[in-house]
Protein backbone atom coordinates (compact mmCIF):
# COMPACT_ATOMS: atom_id res chain seq x y z
CA UNK A 1 0.00 0.00 0.00
CA UNK A 2 1.84 3.38 -0.61
CA UNK A 3 1.39 6.62 0.87
CA UNK A 4 -0.85 8.14 -1.25
CA UNK A 5 -3.52 4.67 -1.29
CA UNK A 6 -3.21 5.30 2.38
CA UNK A 7 -4.10 8.69 2.59
CA UNK A 8 -6.71 8.38 0.36
CA UNK A 9 -8.37 5.50 2.35
CA UNK A 10 -8.24 7.33 5.73
CA UNK A 11 -9.86 10.66 4.24
CA UNK A 12 -12.82 8.64 3.00
CA UNK A 13 -12.60 6.59 6.27
CA UNK A 14 -12.88 10.07 7.92
CA UNK A 15 -15.22 11.12 5.91
CA UNK A 16 -17.45 8.54 6.51
CA UNK A 17 -17.27 7.86 10.26
CA UNK A 18 -18.42 11.92 10.41
CA UNK A 19 -21.39 11.33 8.48
CA UNK A 20 -22.35 8.47 10.22
CA UNK A 21 -22.06 9.95 13.68
CA UNK A 22 -24.19 12.91 12.10
CA UNK A 23 -26.62 10.37 11.36
CA UNK A 24 -26.85 9.19 14.81
CA UNK A 25 -26.68 12.45 16.16
CA UNK A 26 -29.94 13.05 13.97
CA UNK A 27 -31.59 9.79 15.11
CA UNK A 28 -30.70 10.65 18.89
CA UNK A 29 -32.83 14.42 18.60
CA UNK A 30 -35.48 12.94 16.25
CA UNK A 31 -36.52 9.93 19.34
CA UNK A 32 -34.93 11.65 22.31
CA UNK A 33 -33.15 8.00 22.93
CA UNK A 34 -29.58 8.26 22.65
CA UNK A 35 -29.50 4.40 22.60
CA UNK A 36 -29.98 4.43 19.61
CA UNK A 37 -25.90 5.98 19.02
CA UNK A 38 -24.11 2.87 19.44
CA UNK A 39 -26.65 1.11 17.59
CA UNK A 40 -25.67 3.40 14.42
CA UNK A 41 -21.69 3.48 15.30
CA UNK A 42 -21.89 -0.20 15.01
CA UNK A 43 -23.57 -0.23 12.06
CA UNK A 44 -21.60 2.48 10.60
CA UNK A 45 -18.42 0.96 11.65
CA UNK A 46 -19.24 -2.05 10.30
CA UNK A 47 -20.45 -0.98 7.21
CA UNK A 48 -17.42 1.50 6.68
CA UNK A 49 -14.99 -1.44 7.40
CA UNK A 50 -16.94 -4.23 5.04
CA UNK A 51 -16.30 -0.81 2.02
CA UNK A 52 -12.56 -0.65 3.81
CA UNK A 53 -11.64 -4.22 3.11
CA UNK A 54 -13.50 -4.70 0.15
CA UNK A 55 -11.73 -2.04 -1.70
CA UNK A 56 -9.77 -2.48 -4.62
CA UNK A 57 -6.40 -0.77 -3.39
CA UNK A 58 -3.94 -3.29 -4.51
CA UNK A 59 -5.90 -5.21 -7.51
CA UNK A 60 -8.92 -5.78 -9.15
CA UNK A 61 -9.56 -8.79 -7.66
CA UNK A 62 -10.85 -9.18 -4.21
CA UNK A 63 -8.10 -11.98 -2.29
CA UNK A 64 -9.00 -14.26 0.12
CA UNK A 65 -8.05 -12.44 3.09
CA UNK A 66 -10.06 -9.14 2.20
CA UNK A 67 -13.04 -11.31 2.03
CA UNK A 68 -12.18 -12.86 5.35
CA UNK A 69 -11.63 -9.33 6.62
CA UNK A 70 -14.98 -8.39 5.14
CA UNK A 71 -16.88 -11.24 6.68
CA UNK A 72 -15.52 -11.11 9.88
CA UNK A 73 -16.46 -7.12 10.28
CA UNK A 74 -20.03 -8.23 9.06
CA UNK A 75 -20.81 -10.57 11.68
CA UNK A 76 -19.29 -8.27 14.64
CA UNK A 77 -21.31 -5.69 13.54
CA UNK A 78 -24.66 -7.68 12.94
CA UNK A 79 -24.43 -9.39 16.11
CA UNK A 80 -23.64 -6.55 18.01
CA UNK A 81 -25.95 -3.75 16.63
CA UNK A 82 -28.85 -6.27 16.56
CA UNK A 83 -28.15 -6.41 20.78
CA UNK A 84 -28.21 -2.67 21.10
CA UNK A 85 -31.03 -1.89 19.03
CA UNK A 86 -32.93 -4.54 20.57
CA UNK A 87 -31.92 -3.41 24.00
CA UNK A 88 -32.18 0.32 23.20
CA UNK A 89 -36.06 -0.62 22.07
CA UNK A 90 -36.52 -1.57 25.33
CA UNK A 91 -35.51 2.20 27.36
CA UNK A 92 -36.27 5.55 27.30
CA UNK A 93 -32.35 6.77 27.64
CA UNK A 94 -28.99 5.64 27.92
CA UNK A 95 -28.14 6.99 31.37
CA UNK A 96 -24.39 7.41 30.38
CA UNK A 97 -25.55 9.65 27.59
CA UNK A 98 -28.53 11.18 29.88
CA UNK A 99 -26.18 11.93 32.69
CA UNK A 100 -24.43 14.30 29.90
CA UNK A 101 -27.30 15.88 28.66
CA UNK A 102 -28.54 17.20 31.79
CA UNK A 103 -25.01 18.26 32.85
CA UNK A 104 -24.95 20.35 29.24
CA UNK A 105 -28.11 22.32 29.68
CA UNK A 106 -29.39 24.81 27.26
CA UNK A 107 -26.27 23.61 25.18
CA UNK A 108 -27.07 20.33 25.11
CA UNK A 109 -27.92 19.84 21.44
CA UNK A 110 -24.77 21.47 20.33
CA UNK A 111 -22.77 19.30 22.71
CA UNK A 112 -24.31 16.39 21.75
CA UNK A 113 -23.25 16.88 17.95
CA UNK A 114 -19.60 17.40 19.20
CA UNK A 115 -19.36 14.72 21.38
CA UNK A 116 -20.62 12.10 18.67
CA UNK A 117 -18.08 14.20 15.85
CA UNK A 118 -15.99 13.42 18.72
CA UNK A 119 -16.13 9.69 18.43
CA UNK A 120 -15.84 9.43 14.54
CA UNK A 121 -12.52 10.87 15.46
CA UNK A 122 -11.58 7.98 17.82
CA UNK A 123 -13.08 5.33 15.92
CA UNK A 124 -10.62 6.23 13.08
CA UNK A 125 -7.75 3.90 14.52
CA UNK A 126 -10.74 1.02 14.46
CA UNK A 127 -11.37 1.26 11.09
CA UNK A 128 -7.76 1.89 9.90
CA UNK A 129 -7.07 -1.52 11.64
CA UNK A 130 -9.70 -3.55 9.50
CA UNK A 131 -8.01 -1.88 6.29
CA UNK A 132 -4.52 -2.85 7.46
CA UNK A 133 -5.79 -6.59 8.44
CA UNK A 134 -7.59 -6.59 4.77
CA UNK A 135 -4.97 -5.22 2.43
CA UNK A 136 -1.83 -7.54 4.16
CA UNK A 137 -0.74 -8.20 0.51
CA UNK A 138 0.64 -11.91 1.92
CA UNK A 139 -0.26 -14.72 -0.48
CA UNK A 140 -3.21 -16.87 0.83
CA UNK A 141 -4.14 -17.74 3.82
CA UNK A 142 -2.17 -19.01 6.66
CA UNK A 143 -2.10 -20.29 10.15
CA UNK A 144 -2.06 -16.53 11.45
CA UNK A 145 -5.34 -15.88 9.52
CA UNK A 146 -6.97 -18.56 11.15
CA UNK A 147 -5.65 -17.98 14.50
CA UNK A 148 -7.35 -14.34 13.87
CA UNK A 149 -10.66 -15.47 12.47
CA UNK A 150 -10.68 -18.04 15.52
CA UNK A 151 -9.93 -14.85 18.12
CA UNK A 152 -12.87 -12.86 16.79
CA UNK A 153 -15.18 -15.82 16.96
CA UNK A 154 -14.40 -16.86 20.63
CA UNK A 155 -14.74 -12.79 21.31
CA UNK A 156 -18.36 -12.26 19.82
CA UNK A 157 -19.52 -15.69 21.07
CA UNK A 158 -17.97 -14.81 24.49
CA UNK A 159 -20.00 -11.16 24.33
CA UNK A 160 -23.10 -12.61 23.39
CA UNK A 161 -23.18 -15.33 26.23
CA UNK A 162 -22.57 -12.08 28.48
CA UNK A 163 -25.13 -10.23 27.01
CA UNK A 164 -27.46 -13.00 27.22
CA UNK A 165 -26.55 -13.77 30.72
CA UNK A 166 -27.41 -10.17 31.85
CA UNK A 167 -30.43 -10.10 29.67
CA UNK A 168 -31.65 -13.10 31.27
CA UNK A 169 -30.71 -11.94 34.85
CA UNK A 170 -32.95 -8.47 34.55
CA UNK A 171 -35.63 -9.81 32.42
CA UNK A 172 -36.27 -11.72 36.06
CA UNK A 173 -38.50 -10.09 38.32
CA UNK A 174 -36.70 -11.30 41.52
CA UNK A 175 -33.53 -9.71 40.77
CA UNK A 176 -34.75 -6.31 40.14
CA UNK A 177 -32.69 -3.93 42.22
CA UNK A 178 -29.94 -6.45 42.91
CA UNK A 179 -26.32 -7.12 40.90
CA UNK A 180 -25.88 -9.35 38.34
CA UNK A 181 -22.56 -11.32 39.66
CA UNK A 182 -23.59 -14.80 38.08
CA UNK A 183 -21.52 -16.50 34.65
CA UNK A 184 -19.37 -14.63 32.92
CA UNK A 185 -20.71 -11.51 35.33
CA UNK A 186 -18.94 -12.85 38.52
CA UNK A 187 -15.39 -12.92 36.87
CA UNK A 188 -15.69 -9.51 35.65
CA UNK A 189 -17.70 -6.67 35.88
CA UNK A 190 -18.13 -5.95 32.18
CA UNK A 191 -17.35 -9.31 30.52
CA UNK A 192 -19.20 -8.01 27.17
CA UNK A 193 -16.29 -5.09 27.12
CA UNK A 194 -13.92 -7.36 27.63
CA UNK A 195 -14.39 -9.79 24.95
CA UNK A 196 -15.40 -6.50 22.65
CA UNK A 197 -11.77 -5.31 23.05
CA UNK A 198 -10.24 -9.48 22.46
CA UNK A 199 -12.04 -9.19 19.07
CA UNK A 200 -9.92 -6.08 18.09
CA UNK A 201 -6.83 -8.34 18.52
CA UNK A 202 -8.07 -9.95 15.23
CA UNK A 203 -6.95 -7.38 13.18
CA UNK A 204 -3.57 -7.03 14.48
CA UNK A 205 -3.46 -10.90 13.80
CA UNK A 206 -3.88 -10.50 10.68
CA UNK A 207 -2.15 -7.34 9.35
CA UNK A 208 1.63 -7.48 11.05
CA UNK A 209 3.98 -9.44 8.69
CA UNK A 210 6.15 -10.82 10.73
CA UNK A 211 8.97 -10.91 7.27
CA UNK A 212 8.64 -6.36 7.81
CA UNK A 213 7.35 -7.17 3.99
CA UNK A 214 4.02 -4.83 5.33
CA UNK A 215 5.40 -2.70 7.51
CA UNK A 216 1.94 -0.87 7.51
CA UNK A 217 0.70 -3.45 9.50
CA UNK A 218 1.61 -2.82 12.75
CA UNK A 219 -0.48 0.23 12.93
CA UNK A 220 -3.36 -1.75 13.19
CA UNK A 221 -2.26 -2.09 16.63
CA UNK A 222 -4.11 1.50 16.95
CA UNK A 223 -7.42 -0.33 16.90
CA UNK A 224 -7.41 -2.81 20.20
CA UNK A 225 -5.44 -0.12 22.17
CA UNK A 226 -7.88 2.69 21.15
CA UNK A 227 -10.79 0.55 22.25
CA UNK A 228 -8.96 -0.53 25.23
CA UNK A 229 -8.76 3.03 26.35
CA UNK A 230 -12.40 3.98 25.21
CA UNK A 231 -13.50 0.54 27.02
CA UNK A 232 -11.63 1.54 30.40
CA UNK A 233 -11.11 4.78 31.08
CA UNK A 234 -13.45 6.90 28.36
CA UNK A 235 -16.93 6.06 27.64
CA UNK A 236 -17.43 2.18 29.10
CA UNK A 237 -16.52 1.48 32.54
CA UNK A 238 -16.47 5.05 34.58
CA UNK A 239 -19.86 6.32 33.27
CA UNK A 240 -21.12 3.29 33.75
CA UNK A 241 -20.11 2.34 37.11
CA UNK A 242 -20.97 6.11 37.98
CA UNK A 243 -24.54 4.92 37.13
CA UNK A 244 -24.48 1.61 38.40
CA UNK A 245 -23.11 3.49 42.28
CA UNK A 246 -25.91 5.40 41.86
CA UNK A 247 -28.56 2.81 41.22
CA UNK A 248 -26.98 -0.43 43.24
CA UNK A 249 -25.35 1.73 46.00
CA UNK A 250 -23.13 -0.45 48.59
CA UNK A 251 -24.16 -3.65 46.62
CA UNK A 252 -22.45 -2.77 44.12
CA UNK A 253 -19.54 -1.04 45.72
CA UNK A 254 -19.31 -4.52 47.48
CA UNK A 255 -18.96 -5.93 43.83
CA UNK A 256 -16.46 -3.92 43.11
CA UNK A 257 -14.19 -4.93 45.85
CA UNK A 258 -14.70 -8.53 44.86
CA UNK A 259 -15.21 -8.45 41.08
CA UNK A 260 -12.09 -7.63 38.88
CA UNK A 261 -13.38 -4.67 36.87
CA UNK A 262 -12.15 -6.03 32.76
CA UNK A 263 -10.22 -8.81 33.11
CA UNK A 264 -11.97 -12.26 34.04
CA UNK A 265 -10.30 -13.36 37.23
CA UNK A 266 -11.76 -15.53 39.91
CA UNK A 267 -13.56 -13.42 42.36
CA UNK A 268 -12.23 -12.36 45.81
CA UNK A 269 -14.20 -14.19 48.13
CA UNK A 270 -13.01 -17.64 46.15
CA UNK A 271 -9.41 -16.74 46.96
CA UNK A 272 -9.34 -16.06 50.82
CA UNK A 273 -11.06 -12.43 50.47
CA UNK A 274 -7.76 -11.17 48.98
CA UNK A 275 -7.40 -9.82 45.41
Amino acid sequence: MTPTVFLAAFVFIAAALSAAMASAWVVQQRTGNSGWVDAVWTFGLGGIGIAAAAAPLNSDAITARQALVAGLVAIWALRLGAHIARRTQGISDDPRYAALIRSWGANARQEMFWLLQKQALVSLPLALSILLAAHNPAPGLGVKDLLAALVLAVAIGGEALSDEQLRRFRGDPGNRGRVCDTGLWRWSRHPNYFFEWLGWLAYPLLAIDLTDAYPWGWLALSGPLCMYWLLAHVSGIPPLEEHMLRSRGEAYRAYQHRTSAFLPWPPAATMGGAK
